[in-house]
This record gives C-alpha cells, structure tokens and sequence, in this order.
C-alpha cells in the first residue's frame, strides 16, 4: 500500500494528521521553512559555549546539580551520560503506533527552534518513523514532569546507536542497527542535545492522543448502539427534538440528539407505536443526548488542549530569538494529566450508559422482549452472562476513572516537588476503551437481536407481538432474521455490519468470539457522517 505523504508544520499539526500519524501507513517530512528557526537556536547555544556563559542544561548539571558547572571538555560526555542515566523505564513496550506519534510530535517540539538542536537530529526521528523503525519505549517509569524523562531517554538511545528499537516486521534490533537500518550514523550528541530530547511531554501526549482517538469510535459506537437499543425497545423518539436540547444550550448535547435523530431519519419503526401506552423511557434511552452529549464536550476540551501540546516546545530551558535562554516548567504535563482524566470520564461513562440500555433489553417486564433476549429460556441463558461481562468492566472503568492529576510524588531531592502523572493518566485510557469497547459491542449484539425478536405492533392495539415458537427456526445464519419492520437506511447499514460478524442467537453457543467480534466492531472508524462530522479529530482538516 503507498504511503500518504504529509508536511509537519511546526506548530500547526492539526488533529486530523495526528490521528493519520497514529493509523499509519504515512511518510512525513518537515516544512523547509522551519530549517531557519533550528539553526539560529543551534547558533546561541554554541555561542553561549564559546563564550563560556554559564547556562543552565548547556554546561551545568541538572535538576539538583544544576549548579554544578561543566568544564567545555567534558560536553559530550554529559548528554551521553544524561540519556544512559535516564533510560531506566519498565514494562511492555509502548505499541508502534503511539512511539510513531511520540517520533513526530518530539520532531514538531525541536523544530519550533526554540531547542538548540541540530536539524539532522529532527531528520533521524522522522527517518525512523517512515521506515517503521520504532525505538523499545518501556511503558512505565515517567511521573509526567520534569517531561516524560525515562521514555524520552530510551528514544534518545537509538539515535546515539544504544538501547533497542522494532521494526516493522517485529523484529527486536540494537540501537545501532535501527540507525544503519536509516543510513544515518549514531549521533554524537553537542551541547542541550541530550536534554532537549529527553525534556518534553511527547510520550504523555502521544498516549493521550491514542486514548482519544479510541475514544471518539467508542462514543461513535455508543450512539449506534443507543439506537439500535431504541428500535429494539420501541423507546420515543420525541425526547430528542431539537428544541428539547435548544432550551438547554448545551452544545454537545445538541449534537448528539441531531446526530441521532439523523440516524433514525427514516425509520419504520419510530412510528410504528404511536399508541403504545409508554410515556418515558428509562434514562439510560431517554437521556442518551445529555450524557453522551457531557461525553462530547469533554472530548472536545481534551482534543483543544492535546493539540496544542502536540504542537507545544515544551523543553527546557528555552532558546529566544534575541539569544535569551530562559529555564522554566513547559515540560509539567499537567495540561495532559486533566485532558487524560477528562477523558477517561467520557469512556467510563459512554460504558456506563451502555450497560445499563444492555440491562434493560434484558429484563422483559421493561423491554417487552424475552428474558435476557433468547427463546426457550431456562434451557437457554442467552445475554444473561454477557450482561455480567458488561457490568463488570463498567465497573472496572469507574476505578480506572479515578483522577490521576491529583496525586503527585516528589522526586530529584525535591527539586521535582510536584509532578503530574500524566504518563499513567494517560496510558490507562488504552484500557478503558478496550473495555468500553466491549460494553458497547455487546449492547450492539443484544439490541440487534431484539430487533430481530420483536415484531410491529399489533393494527389497533399499539402492542408489540413476539414472534410464536419455532417462528425464528434458521435464523442462526447472519441476516437471517425475518422482521416486519426496518429501521432507517443508516441503522439497518450498521445492523448488516453486526450480522457480518455475528449470527442471531436462536440458542446458546459459545459466545466469547463474537463478544472479541464486538468489541472490534465498536472499535472501526468508518461510521456514518452524521457522527463523524461531530468527532473532534475528524472534524478538522489535515
């Protein structure tokens, strides 16, 4: 497949590019004009070197050696040692996809030109990201400030030919060898070099990033399964009208009952019970716009802020264009730390809202539909179980949940006296999609079997009839169902995609395998314009 090319410019790397960034299959290189910016900070830092100024990161030590001067022969052997010293991260290794967007957004940090590095440095990192070379990042080890300092350090390995790196066909190589794999020889790193590497929050971004990429499908999927859900229980659709959502204000809430009601344009069903005695559905159907609406609003703050910091120098200290050099804090993570907590209430709650609609199908006294969505019940325990899966990682998503922008552990003899953990704050998101995925899948599954089991209303009465014994015999086969009634043209699109993956349940099966199928249905990102046009990164342009 051919790789799309694409230009990072330096402080303007939309959210549309990061996601591609993240999918891959994607050759990048740096606008020329940020060349001018790289080398006139390079120029201040080796002045500064030649006139012997004593500048923080550039000839001192650091954090509480910061006043331990460096003599000029000894340079060198300083940014070497800083990244070895550093590179002191465990566990698993950080998946390709997140370490590609940490290569590109550590480029698009360097080359703002307020680093001091060479740009054959920001060249090396892009090198290996288009050659699928992915340095070994150990997952664990980074307090988000001062930067994502351990995984930054095992990056900055490769590039000086140590530590370990991937490739694209999974092999485990040297350092050494991913940089001859790039025709590029081990860097000898020059004064800040090594710093400016390490400094930075890429690693808690790029993390981020992923999190609300995987977010924005899990919500996607949320409002498909919703409404699905609503067909299935033959739920009012009135609660949705614009002027309900209109007298509130609430933008994310506006969207979400406009991206519904556009799902259910068209539908047979939504009209088929005028007369059928339900004056409110449970809130889990009737109030799907104000939560998933909250949802959406909180993922839209978390992409503003991540953005921003993918495209944020945020090293220390920082090289001006008058030959200032001024130490600050732009690598303390905390921005990242709240929009990672942010989102991980949106995802434990898009799984929340789900299990509970999951919930409902399954208890005939509110859903009308057989216990636990199965015919010949007792002998068949259809849903039942599913339904326990569903609670307990919802449950598992609420402890996951918790904030982790508030704790803080002091490090360096308490130069570092408050950090961030953004790094954890982040990484956790990967999981709880995952786990949101699997709610929502399998609210998916159990409302289209619903549909498939209810029939249109009695003429007259307004009262849903279920199909008689031995009525579903054959309908084990994908899109076997017999239905009276269809849906609208883009729920019955997304029906058809579930019944690709997964059969009617006439009777008990082994179900894991089509729970996993769920799962990656309500992890694809090819949903219907009408949600992704309200998707923050796929509703800016690359």
């Amino acid at each position: 497949m051919t790789k799309s090319t694409h230009t990072l410019h330096p402080g303007h790397v939309s959210l549309a590019l990061l996601r591609r960034i993240h999918a891959g299959n994607v050759q990048l290189q740096l606008a020329p004009e940020a060349r001018a910016g790289l080398l006139a900070a390079q120029a201040t830092v080796q002045r500064i070197v030649d006139e012997d100024q004593v500048v923080y990161g550039i000839n001192t030590g650091f954090g509480k050696l910061a006043s331990t001067r460096i003599a000029p022969n000894r340079l060198v052997e300083l940014q070497r040692n800083l990244v070895l010293s550093h590179s002191v991260g465990t566990g698993e290794p950080l998946p390709a996809a997140v370490v590609r967007v940490i290569l590109a957004t550590k480029a698009v940090s360097l080359a703002r030109g307020h680093s001091g590095v060479r740009p054959e440095l920001v060249d090396a990192l892009l090198a290996l990201a288009n050659a699928g070379v992915m340095p070994r990042i150990p997952a664990k080890g980074s307090v988000g400030a001062s930067g994502d300092l351990a995984p930054l350090a095992h990056l900055a390995c490769v590039l000086i030919g140590e530590g370990l790196a991937t490739t694209a066909d999974g092999e485990v190589i040297s350092g050494a060898q991913a940089m001859r794999r790039i025709g590029v020889a081990p860097f000898v790193l020059g004064p800040k070099e090594g710093l400016a590497l390490l400094n930075g929050t890429q690693v808690s971004t790029a993390l981020a990033l992923a999190g609300l990429f995987g977010a924005e499908q899990v919500f996607a999927a949320g409002l498909v399964s919703g409404a699905l859900s609503l067909e299935a229980v033959q739920g009012s659709i009135k609660p949705f009208d614009a002027r309900v959502h209109a007298a509130r204000g609430q933008p994310g809430q506006m969207a979400v009952a406009a991206a519904v009601r556009s799902l259910l344009e068209g539908s047979e069903i939504v009209p088929s019970h005028p007369d059928c005695g339900r004056v409110q559905d449970p809130y889990s159907i009737r109030c799907v716009p104000q939560v998933m609406g909250a949802c959406l609003d909180n993922l839209q703050h978390a992409a503003r802020v991540l953005q921003i910091e993918a495209n944020a120098a945020s090293d220390n200290p920082l090289v001006f264009d008058n030959g200032d050099v001024i130490s600050g804090g732009n690598f303390h993570a905390e921005p990242v730390a709240f929009a990672a907590d942010i989102i991980a209430l949106a995802v434990a709650e898009i799984g929340a809202i789900a299990e509970r609609r999951l919930a409902l199908l399954l208890d005939t006294g509110l859903s009308g539909l057989p216990p636990f969505l199965v015919r010949d019940g007792g002998v068949n325990s259809g849903f039942m179980i599913a339904q326990v899966t569903a609670a307990a990682l919802a449950s598992e998503n609420k402890s996951l949940a918790h904030p982790a922008s508030v704790d803080s552990l002091p490090t360096s003899a308490n130069q570092e006296d408050h950090v961030s953990m953004a790094t954890f704050a982040a990484r956790r998101l990967g999981e709880m999609v995952n786990n949101t995925a699997v709610v929502v899948g399998i609210e998916a599954m159990g409302a289209a079997q619903g549909i498939e089991l209810k029939r249109a209303p009695t003429l007259g009465t307004g009262v849903s009839s279920l199909p008689p014994e031995g009525a579903l015999a054959g309908l084990g086969r994908p899109g076997a169902g017999q239905r009276d009634l269809r849906s609208s043209p883009l729920i019955e699109a997304e029906f058809a995609r579930i019944r690709e993956k997964v059969a009617f349940l006439d009777q008990d099966r082994f179900l894991a395998t089509d729970v996993e199928a769920m799962r990656q249905w309500a992890l694809h990102s090819d949903w219907p314009e009408a949600l992704q046009h309200i998707l923050p990164s796929h509703a800016t342009a690359a």
